[in-house]
């Protein structure tokens, strides 16, 4: 479980926050969306989750434990990462990007293989074609495919995801969606995603939090927020994407 209690982030001494008084529980096993425009705060408070970017006040805590109390290389590594434009080491091979954290880790180069072709397997690449190529080798669809495996090297609980389908094409986008749906049924871990996008947030999301101007203006399902939003902004983002989805599923009816 990861519990925010009150927590802010202000890079100007408080006279304005990226982050204001946010207050959440993600529960074991969640799939929560992170959903907002660019500036809202979304990517700033999944960094500080894993302290990539320290909180101005407020606790955090990752399985009941101040994360401030958490040497935070230790943290990390225990935290599944998928950076915004994947972010492999282009020097590396395909295996060596995966099994960083292993080697890291220290353990031993057989494992590093093993572990980092069953993942390639898991995300739907071959590894007799892909392990040995390089990041420049692929397609965006693969190196984001690639980034997923490397996050999920170490076995982590939590994986924290920021915009990693943003940059690609439609088709790509909505196969990827797909899989990671797939891939959370079985993996059963607990999932904080980060987008903009309001229709994969709501194929996604077990929950939805909606950030605006770093505040959180409301937390909860699709039919919460379809039907009982909290306030006019979320009123107006939703109703559109409600009659969105009406016009799709009449044309696919047809």
């Amino acid at each position: 479980m990861i519990k925010l209690e009150r927590v802010y982030k202000s890079y100007t001494h408080g006279r304005s926050y990226v982050v204001n008084d946010v207050s959440m529980t993600i529960s074991e096993g969640e799939f929560l969306i992170l959903l907002g425009s660019s500036g809202s705060g979304k990517t700033t408070l999944l960094k500080m989750i894993n302290r990539l970017i320290q909180p101005s006040s407020g606790i955090i805590e990752v399985d009941g434990r101040n994360i401030l109390d958490v040497d935070k290389i230790k943290l990390r590594r225990s935290i599944g990462y998928v950076f915004q434009g994947v972010g492999l080491f282009p020097h590396m091979t395909i295996e060596e990007n995966i099994a960083i954290v292993l080697r890291l880790e220290k353990k031993s180069r057989e494992y590093q293989r093993t572990r980092a072709h069953e993942l390639l397997s898991f995300v739907n690449l071959e590894p007799n074609t892909f392990a040995q190529r390089y990041p420049d080798e692929l397609s965006g669809g693969q190196q984001q495919r690639v980034g997923v495996a490397r996050a999920l090297a170490n076995d982590p609980a939590y994986l924290l995801m920021d915009e990693p389908f943003g940059a690609l094409d439609p088709i790509t986008r909505d196969e990827l969606q797909a899989e990671m749906l797939a891939l959370m049924k079985n993996l059963k871990k607990t999932l904080i995603f980060v987008t903009h996008d309001i229709f994969e947030a709501l194929r996604l999301g077990d929950r939805i939090a909606i950030l605006h101007h770093g505040v959180l203006q409301q937390l909860g399902n699709k039919d919460d927020l379809l039907n009982n939003p909290a306030n006019q902004l979320v009123k107006d983002m939703f109703t559109t994407a409600a009659q969105q989805f009406a016009l799709l599923d009449g044309e696919n009816g047809q």
